[in-house]
């Protein structure tokens, strides 16, 4: 059984997709069959008369670009909606047992999973389902990537709040035991935008340490690198 990660977020436009390129591009620099995943994507784009994930290019293309494209997010939709309504809006609907199935693909051919989850973890990603959910099947540690910018305290306490409450969404993805939440490996602070007015960027990476029970792992400065090194692999 390959091990994993699943990349959440504490809202939209925090920037998981490029977190998660950054991760990929380490492990496979380091010789590690690093698998990516992102179970389902919306706003995707026209490319060569085609639908194309900008975010799963992103991530396959850091990793190395393993396995085959429309495996890393068969599941993806034009309209910048949650994914279940961008669906709806081309007169679909999402396949929730594709969204675990679509992990099978990368459990034979990769010694690492990672997966990107689509907006934060009470996002929700079908009908039925939430990011939360697929988190709980899979059984990968969270990676959270917070914004680093006004109000990103009150974002990532809440995000680890509901990871630690969170339960699977049937008994069988539990396999009947108990729920005792997710685990949360870790916190990345990202920079996804500049902002010279805002003072909170100084002291946002002390005050988290300082509140929240999972470690900061990094901080990435806007269009940078991690800002120390991350033994990504203990982490799973």
């Amino acid at each position: 059984m390959a091990r994993g990660l699943f990349i959440t977020g504490t809202g939209t436009g925090v920037g998981k997709t490029y977190v998660t390129a950054l991760i990929a591009r380490e492990l496979a620099g380091r010789g590690v069959r690093v698998g990516v995943y992102k179970p389902v994507a919306s706003g995707s784009e026209i490319r060569d008369g085609k639908l194309v994930s900008a975010d799963a290019v992103a991530i396959w293309t850091a990793a190395g670009q393993p396995g085959t494209l429309d495996a890393v997010c068969p599941q993806h939709f034009a309209a910048p909606l949650a994914p279940h309504l961008a669906a709806r809006a081309e007169g679909r609907r999402i396949d929730a047992r594709l969204l675990r199935g679509g992990l099978e693909y990368w459990l034979a051919r990769s010694e690492v999973i990672l997966v990107e989850g689509a907006g934060g973890l009470m996002s929700p990603i079908s009908d039925d389902d939430y990011n939360a959910d697929l988190a709980a099947a899979f059984g990968f540690p969270l990676v959270v990537v917070a914004a680093n910018e006004l109000g990103t305290i009150n974002a990532t306490l809440q995000t680890l709040i509901t990871a630690s409450t969170c339960c699977p969404a049937s008994e069988e993805e539990s396999g009947g035991e108990p729920a005792n939440g997710l685990r949360t490996a870790g916190i990345v602070l990202n920079s996804p935008r500049t902002l010279p007015d805002d003072a909170s960027v100084d002291s946002n990476a002390d005050e988290l340490e300082r509140r929240c029970v999972p470690p900061l792992l990094a901080v990435v400065d806007h269009g940078g690198g991690f800002d120390r090194e991350v033994d990504w692999a203990a982490l799973i």
